[in-house]
């Protein structure tokens, strides 16, 4: 009797078991990530450190001529740098190793330019060294930055510079332990000191560097690294085509393994890609990447960041924050207190899965197995998910509270190592009895994060519209992050008048002009103040209702413009160039070959000591200046250079260019344009200033 009922027990289980083996898990819709791709995915948020001999020289790129003794630090401290990244909730820290300049910050045995002869330490100082260590104290990960490009040294352009770049790779991958990401720059080739024979040269890119034989190099010495490469071969992961902080609203984490890539391709993905190569989001603190004494007002406030965190990580990115670090060694206190309150806001953003307090259900799951239930996108499992049958590509998923709940933001997160799947999707809230829209997307990938005004909802339900294959869902949330006030924008048109705008309507704006921090009881703006000469202008946005004011926006102000002509050119709109707003622009002379000179009568006798430009920001014709020639004249007939050279990094930065000379008196200027960032003849202007003495 006893053996007849352990028979059926163990056929009742047995048919149990074959029944529950029936529903397979959905099969992976290709390509999928490598697992070293998903473990960099997870990371989310890590730190770029710049750091090298020209922020000693105030340049953005360095020539590769910069003196070695200019180096010294001697404030430096490594764990300063971990300690703000750990706090501010990054993952890791990628150093800039070698930038264009070529100077390293490691004693590499195959050069003579590096931290060995500099007099930092007597040059017994390692930088990574010190950074390799001050993450393992940590717990962060790191991340190593050479640039393929080298002005200084004297092979660069031939065959032998490879080996020697191999060299430095096998240096820095072999002793410091291991190293999460290798970053390789896209520029390539240029103007340098290359030895001493300070010439331009260029190079293929596409072929140059044999990446094939190199990445194979990189992943024998590195088996869990991941590979970010602008150079012509396909890496692990992908630039987005812009340095200002975001990808596309659609974020496809793949490409295709050989052909052209576009900058659509880089900024959306492509849907139909054959390889998985994910968005990594770069961006800095403050406007250029390496420190400038100018830019300690400039460090991007907390709104900024969460903006940019929305449209990065949000976005199915990671996002890879740059800290310039300073002459002495140091992250500077602005970049850090923005960097922690960055972190703070993003904490109390979704530290309250909202969705974990209510019920959850679905309109369809996978052979009605438990494991893929609706449960599974709020039980804080990365691992498990909520899926549908093979056939169903449409799906709702919806959310009841116990109670009407304030909310303003929805996460998604795919399984992704099954795939990428979903290609439009809505969210709707149910208030008072009626569904209301509330936000919609495209894709979602590892996380996509939409925001949307506070509604008071009893039910919020997510819809997938369109997808490649059955939904994989593996996370879901919904919370009430705190709203914030953005700075104000401040700008002086041609007559000297300051105007001050805010993005919200109802806040109220309060004003300085003497440099002191702006207050509710400052003066408050209500049309155009009219200035002359030099100002600091600061202004906040306050709002009565809650008492809360925006960070403070500061701009400074040179001579005012009322009286500057535009010579040569009977093109009104030129003097957009001199209306103080960024976002309105000129083109000039598309029919004319280079240089084409810009020349401006400053209707007076000036001592100037330098010049701005900011370029036209019409990012789908763009005709940034990347090589100039500047001049002055009193007479307008005798003209004197002061200033020329390139402006580097403009076409993936476009932001305002400075320039610096000798003090000379002038009444006429002269902006020569030599060469521009697409190689042909249109030339585009959004502002030009200059900087008096």
């Amino acid at each position: 009797m006893i053996k007849k009922l352990i028979t059926v027990i163990f056929i009742l289980a047995s048919t149990i078991s074959i029944g529950m083996a029936q529903v397979k898990p959905p099969a992976p819709y290709r390509p999928v990530p490598l697992v070293n791709q998903l473990k960099w995915q997870a990371m989310e948020y890590y730190a770029f450190v710049h750091f090298s001999l020209n922020t000693y020289t105030d340049q953005s790129w360095g020539y590769g001529n910069e003196d070695i003794n200019l180096f010294n630090p001697k404030e430096l401290d490594c764990r300063q740098w971990a300690r703000i990244c750990k706090e501010s909730g990054m993952k890791g820290i990628i150093v800039t190793a070698k930038h264009h300049s070529g100077f390293c910050l490691w004693p590499s045995k195959y050069t003579e330019y590096s931290v060995k002869n500099a007099p930092w330490k007597n040059g017994k100082g390692d930088i990574v060294r010190e950074l390799a260590d001050a993450c393992k104290e940590y717990g962060l990960k790191l991340g190593i930055y050479v640039s393929p490009w080298d002005r200084n040294h004297p092979d660069y352009g031939k065959p032998e510079y490879i080996t020697y770049f191999r060299n430095q790779l096998t240096e820095l991958l072999t002793n410091y332990g291991p190293v999460f990401e290798v970053w390789f720059d896209g520029a390539n080739g240029g103007s340098g000191y290359y030895g001493g024979a300070n010439e331009t040269r260029t190079i293929d890119r596409t072929t140059y560097y044999d990446w094939s034989n190199t990445y194979k190099m990189i992943r024998k010495l590195q088996p869990d690294i991941v590979i970010w490469n602008d150079g012509g071969d396909r890496g692990d992961l992908r630039w987005v085509g812009t340095e200002a902080g975001f990808v596309g609203e659609t974020n496809w984490s793949l490409l295709n393994a050989t052909g052209e890539v576009t900058w659509n391709m880089l900024h959306f993905g492509l849907e139909s890609g054959d390889s998985w190569v994910p968005a990594e989001v770069n961006t800095s603190i403050r406007p250029e990447w390496f420190y400038h004494p100018s830019e300690d007002n400039k460090v991007k406030t907390v709104p900024q960041l969460m903006d940019i965190y929305y449209h990065s990580i949000g976005r199915n990115g990671t996002l890879l924050l740059n800290f310039p670090i300073m002459p002495n060694g140091l992250i500077h206190k602005n970049d850090e207190k923005a960097a922690l309150e960055f972190a703070q806001v993003v904490k109390e953003s979704f530290d309250e899965n909202l969705a974990e307090k209510a019920s959850v259900k679905v309109s369809s799951v996978r052979g009605k197995d438990k494991k893929y239930e609706a449960r599974m996108v709020i039980d804080g499992n990365a691992d498990t998910y909520w899926a549908t049958d093979d056939t169903v590509t449409t799906a709702s998923l919806t959310i009841e509270f116990k109670k009407p709940t304030l909310i303003n933001r929805f996460l998604a997160q795919e399984y992704i190592s099954l795939g990428q799947r979903v290609k439009a999707f809505t969210v709707e809230a149910l208030v008072d009895g009626n569904w209301k829209e509330v936000a919609k997307g495209t894709t979602i990938g590892y996380k996509r994060i939409v925001r949307f005004p506070g509604v008071l909802a009893t039910q919020v339900r997510f819809t997938i519209l369109e997808s490649k294959s059955s939904p994989v869902i593996s996370t879901i949330g919904v919370f009430n992050a705190p709203v914030f006030l953005n700075a104000p924008t401040i700008i002086r048109n041609q007559t000297g008048e300051i105007s001050i705008a805010a993005d919200d309507i109802g806040p109220l704006l309060y004003y300085t002009l003497d440099g002191s921090e702006p207050t509710s009881k400052s003066n408050r703006y209500v049309s155009p103040v009219k200035t002359e000469g030099k100002v600091e202008v600061k202004a906040i946005v306050f709002d009565p209702a809650t008492g809360k004011s925006s960070s403070v926006a500061v701009e400074k102000f040179d001579l005012p413009k009322t009286n500057w002509k535009i010579l040569q050119v009977e093109d009104s709109r030129a003097y957009s160039i001199l209306d103080g707003d960024i976002h309105t622009g000129w083109h000039q002379h598309k029919d004319k070959k280079m240089p084409i000179d810009l020349v401006i009568d400053l209707g007076s006798e000036q001592t100037l000591s330098g010049f701005r430009y900011f370029p036209d920001q019409n990012m789908w014709e763009p005709s940034y200046i990347a090589r100039y020639e500047f001049y002055i004249s009193t007479n307008n007939e005798d003209w004197k250079l002061v200033s020329q050279g390139e402006f580097p990094n403009i076409k993936n930065n476009p932001l305002w260019q400075v320039k610096n000379f000798a003090p000379a008196k002038a009444r006429y200027i002269k902006f020569r344009a030599l060469k521009n960032t697409e190689g042909n003849n249109e030339t585009g202007y959004a502002e030009v200033d200059v900087i008096t003495n």
